[in-house]
């Protein structure tokens, strides 16, 4: 068995980089937040999420008397455009006190008699390609090409339909990649992923979806998939943007890979993702990434019952493994898959101050948990095809009743 010691190590091997890259990748995360006119972070230490500012979630037979408590307190409030069967309340005074007000609300004391309401933020959804809150994270690498896909697996996750909420695909994905991603995938022209935030410089996880697309199909060559776009260049999306791209699948979509999640306040389930995945066909399989945070908090929608929550290993040069430290872990994980991968993404450039510029040819090395769900999503649609499975029949033959690679990291995949 590994020693702690020993995964630090092994940890450390694989993600070695100069000193200040994670930290100045970390920087641009925090940046793009304060940027952006919307979203705030709450940095209470351990208690972390980000959250859009001035909306308040709760169920629709609540809103009425959630509204009148806002204002016996003093705050002013209006109705917003619901979604996923969530009532939306807006807050124009106390638009950055969200934390607060939910807090307030979910006091039983203010409810005396009465049922406490269900009441959230209205969270942001993070990619799991970068990492958020100081935490350990790197943008990509300059990768090595592929080599072309093996004919002899050629045919493994052909007819399945896998569906990649993401940051959508690229423009030239087809083109970029013939053998890889050519004539693979259902395209849509609001499924682009935009990935450049001016010329040919990449944004913070532009070619994210574009990666995790070729992942998957490493896995299995031939599955087709349907990218959905539920995240920006950034890497982040909020909970009704999620929804949203849930709602716009394909309708032979047989398995999900959702390679983000979100921390959420009190680390309570997101009303929203629950509902939107529970209205799936119960014969889609969803799988999803843990997060690279190095806790055992959960993420969402990862920890939900019934989604394969995905964490990493890490695998060395010399092809021995061990639990990657940057990968989230804890008893709601079922699986755990290699996290440093090389695959299909995009040409442009990387520029982070006071580091070299790097310059991309459509192939990238990154590592997350974000590389270690498609893996298994892969892995499950192949099954199907070599056994002649049903999506659930797959899933359940790859985890059920395997022992844990490591406590706290599910199954080895």
């Amino acid at each position: 068995m590994l020693t702690p010691s020993t995964r630090r190590r092994c940890c450390e091997a694989s993600v070695s980089e100069p000193s200040n890259r994670s930290g100045l990748y970390q920087e641009a995360f925090q940046q793009a937040i304060r940027d952006h006119k919307s979203y705030r972070l709450h940095a209470e230490r351990g208690r972390e999420f980000i959250f859009v500012s001035g909306e308040l979630l709760t169920i629709p037979e609540d809103a009425e008397r959630v509204g009148r408590k806002l204002a016996q307190n003093n705050i002013d409030n209006g109705r917003g455009r619901d979604f996923a069967g969530m009532a939306r309340l807006t807050l124009s005074r106390n638009a950055d006190d969200i934390p607060e007000v939910v807090r307030l609300l979910r006091d039983p004391q203010q409810w005396p008699g009465e049922r406490t309401p269900y009441v959230q933020p209205h969270h942001v959804l993070v990619g799991h390609g970068g990492n958020m809150h100081g935490n350990p994270g790197q943008p990509p690498r300059v990768g090595t090409p592929l080599a072309d896909p093996d004919p002899a697996t050629a045919d493994l996750g052909r007819g399945v339909v896998v569906a990649i909420v993401d940051t959508g695909i690229s423009a030239t994905a087809s083109t970029d990649h013939p053998r890889w991603l050519g004539d693979a995938f259902i395209a849509k022209t609001d499924e682009v992923d935009a990935a450049y935030k001016h010329s040919d410089v990449f944004a913070l996880e532009g070619g994210h979806g574009t990666f995790v697309a070729g992942v998957v199909r490493q896995a299995a060559p031939g599955v087709r998939f349907d990218p959905e776009r539920a995240l920006d260049p950034n890497g982040l999306g909020t909970e009704e943007q999620f929804v949203r791209a849930l709602s716009s699948f394909d309708e032979k979509v047989q398995v999900v890979n959702i390679s983000m999640g979100c921390f959420t306040q009190d680390d309570t389930a997101s009303e929203p993702i629950r509902r939107a995945l529970a209205a799936l066909p119960r014969d889609v399989v969803v799988v999803a990434s843990a997060g690279n945070q190095g806790t055992t908090r959960p993420s969402w929608p990862a920890a939900l019952p019934g989604v394969v929550a995905v964490s990493a290993v890490a695998e060395e040069r010399d092809g021995s493994r061990a639990p990657a430290c940057y990968a989230n872990h804890g008893h709601w994980v079922d699986a755990c898959a290699v996290g440093n991968r090389t695959s299909t993404f995009l040409k442009g450039r990387w520029e982070l101050p006071g580091l070299p510029v790097d310059v991309y040819d459509r192939f990238a090395y990154w590592l997350g948990t974000s590389f270690a769900a498609p893996h298994v999503a892969g892995r499950i649609a192949a099954t199907m095809t070599e056994r002649g499975l049903t999506a659930v029949e797959a899933r359940d033959h790859l985890l059920v009743g395997q022992p844990e690679f490591f406590p706290g990291y599910g199954v080895f995949v």
